[in-house]
């Protein structure tokens, strides 16, 4: 059978969806909604954040990233392209699941907002009770 010459995964954070497209290359690009990834994501922390994954012992940066990414914040959009990353890299080779596991990108984070109650102000503040 005949290595693919990309592979495709999905990740997800909070309400954030990113869709990427994983291709060997000479050298390491990231490119996030038709932009460079360190355009998109300003601060060093979101870049360092979809960048994650390659720093696992046997991946490597020869790697070109493609990301389609929507809904969520910029944060939740950075840790969702992380994840689906770490999932192509694992689709890639299979070797690699056990040291991504332990770094736990491949845990989806079920934490999201909670919804507002009616009666209440918020998801779970009351408003003050006065008895007169």
């Amino acid at each position: 059978m005949a290595e693919l010459a990309y592979t495709t995964a999905v990740g997800r954070r909070k309400t954030a969806t990113a869709r990427v497209k994983l291709t060997p290359a000479s050298k390491m690009s990231v490119v996030v909604n038709g932009k460079p990834g360190d355009e998109y994501f300003k601060t060093a922390e979101r870049q360092m954040k979809t960048r994650e994954a390659f720093h696992i012992e046997g991946v490597g940066e020869n790697y070109e990233v493609v990301a389609q990414v929507e809904g969520g914040g910029i944060t939740a959009q950075a840790e969702a392209i992380r994840m689906a990353v770490a999932r192509a890299l694992e689709k890639r080779d299979a070797a690699l699941r056990k040291p991504l596991k332990a770094a736990g990108f491949l845990k989806r984070d079920p934490r999201s907002v909670e919804r507002k109650k009616p009666g209440l102000l918020k998801a779970r503040k009351r408003p003050s009770w006065s008895k007169r």
